[in-house]
Parts: structure tokens; C-alpha cells; sequence
């Protein structure tokens, strides 16, 4: 039976409509996993803290706003299928060239990040975050330019909007959880977003016709092009993205390799050769054991990352069982194959976030080490009340907890509230700064006197004997002066952004800096 023309106007727009209806999901898959991807863009540079995602997801918003507006206006002007397929085009290339143009601007910003100019990190970070304003702002533009060529009779108005956000949020569902963990674990960032981009275009050629789909065929085609090295350093001898960060191990002039993570400023462990010294505040742990009034038999490290510091507790303190918590399995595998983690035979590598583990372990130690940084912050459930009211649980009588607490020269406010926060769960807290950009903050158990602790440090080894007067000249109690942090008030990330702010302000520069006991 021939079809009438009313059938074939009923056929047609429900053939529209299916092809709009993958279209919206497929944009909004490809938006979130777009999101996604420009953060791990961003971490090896600039990190991955919370005010690198606040800027992330802010200027994302910005954009889909941006793209909601002009689709609207777009489509009143040319309610035309062909045009959205057109614009679905154009983020697609977009996408698909954005992991290719943005390494130059973000070595400009390490550059920059280096040099401690804080103009060009900040221009080179939301020059990078630019690079999303034009595929954002155009899959933004996707929903309501659907809706517009969906709407045949106003009274449908709410169902068709309805159904079609609907199925927009479950695409951003998808593309969230795919890329996050499947794609980018498995092929990495850069293919991730260019296989976003071949499903966009995909998606286009629904609307413009299948001779697009050759397009979609040379897209395809660069998921074979190499990623290559993500961020070009002097030295480098492993690189990786894991699903927490990016990684790196780079081998120095002076033949030592450094652990460094997402924008490379900090070195998160050291490892030389021919000893388990580093010059660095690894090394100020090595004081910690003649504090304790008897032997430690067990210690837990929370951020244990490359070893450093269970390498050199395996040679000066043979007898001493370790716990080294570290949360990303990736750091402890770089490290077995380049930094000698499984030196120490006495060591029991967990991979675990420190805090879960310590709130669930049984465990009790002599000494509890928190070396964690997801640089250049403390994370902020490491440094409250709470926490340091489970470390104090965990330890034995007499016990200790040593912390490397980050600092400048001139602003303790850091120090402050942590050793505020210290004292609301511990009798008694000391600290010592034998770096201009570290400090080691101990809080005892039990108090000890001045005279005392001075004493028990001359017990320590002969290999660390420089720091002895050192931390004898240095160590001072810690005052409460602050407000202690809490799980529901901990602004550790606010209070370290002013710190190094007003340090750069001040004409300051971010250097290493070294202890005597440097190789």
C-alpha cells in the first residue's frame, strides 16, 4: 500500500526525532567526559586540588550556559537539522584537536609555575581552560536547538524538554563514569577525548548525511597517533597517568631519582644509590625514634609513596616493622621499579587512603608518620581533630606522630592551626624547622620535658649526627593559638594559597633546599 503523504510526514518526524534523541545523548555524554579529560589535561601542571576544579567546573558551566543561550537563538533563526548537525561538526574537530594544542600553553605555564611568575601561571591556566569554551559552548547549544526541531505542537512543549534533558543527563552519566573509569585508565587522556570527538561526528552525520561519516573515518584515524611524552623534563625515565595522578620519575645531574606528581613542583621521594640519605625532610624522621622512650618496634607511614622514608627507617633502624600506607598502587609500582621500595624487607606496602585505613585497622604502633601532600596541600582530612583523635587511638603508650608540615619563611599560619588542632587531641606538641619550606611537627603522647627530649636526641644514629644539634637549636612547644580544624571546617587549601601568595608578593622564590646529610 502507498504511503500517504500524512504517513510519510509522521514517518519522517519520528525519524527526526529518534536521530535528535541520540544526538542529545550522545552530546551530553561527550560534554562530562570533555569535563573530565580537562582536568587530567590540567593535573600534571597545575594539580588537581580543589580550587583547580572549582575553576574547571565554574568556566564549564560558563560555557553550557553560553551554549544554552545561543543554541536558543540559533534555532529560532534556522530551525534547520542541518545546522546543528554543522555546529555538532565543529565541536567534534574542536575535541578532537584540543589534547594536540594544549601542551604548548601548558609548558608555557610550568614555565612559568618554575620561574614562581605568578602572571604567566595564572594566564597560561585559563588560557588552557579556554581551549574548552568553543566544544563546550557548542555541545551546550545541542538540548535546546533538539527541542526546537522536536516541537511540532506547543502543548508537547514540557514532555519533549523533558525527555530530551532527560536523556541528556543520562549521556553526562555515561561519559562521566566512562571516561573516568574506563577510557582514560586504559587508553589514556588523549585518545579518550578523541574518541569523544568520532562519536560527535558520528552523531553530526545523522544530521548532515552519510557522506559525513568519512570524516568520522579520519577522526578515527588519530587514535592511533602516539600520545608521546606527556610533559617534556630533563631526565625522564618513567611517566604515567594513574587514576589519581600523573607520574613521574626523572633521574638528576647528580644521578638521584625523584618521585614527582601532577605539576612537578614538589619531589614526593628520593632515592640515591649509594645511600638512604636525601638531604631532604625525609631524613628529619630519622631523629624521631631516640624521642620515644623505648625502642620502636612497629611504625605506620601514611604516604609512604616512592619509600623514601621506610628505605632509610630499613637501614638505620633494621628492627622496626612498617606499615606504608600509600593510596595510588601506581606510585608503589614506579617505585618498585625505580626507587628500590622493596629494599627493606620489613616493609608492608597497603594501598589505601590513610584515613579510611587507620579508621578501620586494629593496629596499634609506636610511631605514626604523615608525610601526605597532594601538592602543595595537606589533604584537609589529614590535618583535623577527628584524625589526629584516630592517630592518638592507634598509638601505643608513649607514642608519637611526626608530621612534615609545609611552610614559608615568615607565615606560620599553616603551622598554626595545625599545631592548634595537634593539641586539642595530644598532651603535648613540639616542632622543629630545619627547612626554609618544611617543618617537622611531633605530638607526644605522653609530655616530655625540654631537657629530656634534647638528651634522647643525641642517641641518634651516627649518620643523621648533623641534624642532632640542629634539632637541639631549633625544636620549640607548640602554642594553641588558633581554632582547631575540624572535619567541618578545615580551610587547609585557603590558608596555604595565601601563604605561598604573600611569599611570592614578598619578592620570595620556591627553591629545594638541603640538610647536612645530603650525599
Amino acid at each position: 500500500m502507498a504511503t500517504t503523504p500524512i504517513g510519510a510526514a509522521i514517518s519522517g518526524e519520528t525519524s527526526l526525532r529518534a536521530r535528535l534523541s541520540a544526538v542529545v545523548f550522545t552530546a551530553g555524554a561527550a560534554t562530562l567526559a570533555t569535563e573530565i579529560a580537562a582536568s587530567r589535561l590540567l593535573a600534571p601542571y597545575f594539580g588537581s586540588s580543589t580550587i583547580v576544579w572549582a575553576n574547571i567546573i565554574g568556566l564549564i558551566l560558563l560555557y553550557l550556559s553560553l551554549g544554552y543561550w545561543l543554541g536558543g537563538k540559533v534555532a529560532d533563526r534556522r530551525p534547520e537539522p542541518r545546522v546543528l548537525g554543522w555546529m555538532l561538526l565543529a565541536a567534534a574537530l574542536a575535541v578532537a584537536v584540543t589534547p594536540f594544542v594544549a601542551r604548548p600553553i601548558l609548558d608555557v605555564g610550568v614555565r612559568g609555575l618554575d620561574a614562581v611568575s605568578v602572571g604567566a601561571v595564572v594566564g597560561s591556566f585559563f588560557a588552557a581552560l579556554a581551549l574548552f569554551a568553543v566544544p563546550v559552548t557548542l555541545l551546550g547549544a545541542v538540548s535546546p536547538f533538539a527541542i526546537r526541531l522536536s516541537l511540532v505542537d506547543v502543548g508537547e512543549a514540557g514532555t519533549v524538554a523533558g525527555r530530551l534533558y532527560a536523556l541528556s543527563t543520562l549521556g553526562s552519566i555515561v561519559g562521566t563514569f566512562l571516561s573516568a573509569i574506563v577510557t582514560i585508565p586504559l587508553v589514556g587522556t588523549q585518545r579518550t577525548m578523541l574518541g569523544s570527538a568520532v562519536l560527535l561526528a558520528l552523531a553530526s552525520a545523522l544530521l548532515l548525511g552519510s557522506r559525513w561519516q568519512l570524516l568520522t573515518l579520519a577522526l578515527a584515524g588519530l587514535l592511533f597517533v602516539p600520545a608521546g611524552t606527556i610533559k617534556a623534563s630533563s631526565g625522564l625515565l618513567y611517566e604515567t597517568e594513574s587514576s589519581y595522578q600523573y607520574i613521574q620519575i626523572v633521574e638528576r645531574d647528580d644521578g638521584s631519582r625523584a618521585l614527582k606528581l601532577n605539576e612537578g613542583v614538589a619531589v614526593h621521594s628520593v632515592w640515591h644509590e649509594h645511600s638512604v640519605l636525601t638531604g631532604g625532610v625525609w631524613d628529619t624522621f630519622l631523629l624521631v625514634p631516640p624521642l620515644l622512650d623505648r625502642p620502636v618496634e612497629r611504625m605506620l607511614v601514611i604516604g609512604n609513596a616512592g619509600g623514601t622514608v621506610a628505605r632509610a627507617f630499613g637501614e638505620l633502624y633494621p628492627d622496626v616493622e612498617i606499615d606504608g600506607v600509600e593510596i595510588d598502587p601506581e606510585v608503589s609500582e614506579a617505585a618498585r621499579r625505580y626507587m628500590g621500595l622493596d629494599d627493606n624487607p620489613r616493609l608492608n606496602v597497603i594501598t589505601a587512603d590513610g584515613r579510611p585505613y587507620l579508621e578501620l585497622a586494629d593496629d596499634t604502633y609506636d610511631l605514626i608518620v604523615v608525610d601526605a601532600y597532594h601538592q602543595p596541600y595537606i589533604p584537609f582530612y589529614l590535618a583535623t581533630r577527628e584524625f589526629f583523635a584516630s592517630v592518638r587511638e592507634h598509638l601505643r603508650p608513649g607514642g608519637v606522630v611526626a608530621l612534615n608540615v609545609a611552610g614559608v619563611p615568615g607565615d606560620e599560619r599553616l603551622s598554626r592551626a595545625i599545631g592548634s588542632t595537634l593539641l586539642a587531641e595530644f598532651p603535648q606538641a613540639w616542632r622543629w624547622r630545619p627547612l626554609r619550606f618544611n617543618e617537622l611537627m611531633l605530638g607526644f603522647d605522653r609530655p616530655v620535658e625540654l631537657d629530656e627530649l634534647l638528651e634522647r636526641a643525641g642517641a641518634a644514629p651516627a649518620a643523621v649526627g648533623s641534624l642532632v644539634p640542629l634539632f637541639q637549636g631549633g625544636v620549640a612547644p607548640v602554642l594553641a593559638t588558633e581554632r582547631p580544624l575540624t572535619d567541618d571546617r578545615a580551610p587547609v587549601e585557603w590558608l596555604t594559597d595565601r601563604m605561598i601568595i604573600d611569599f611570592v608578593a614578598r619578592g620570595g622564590e620556591l627553591d629545594e633546599d638541603y640538610l647536612p646529610t645530603r650525599p
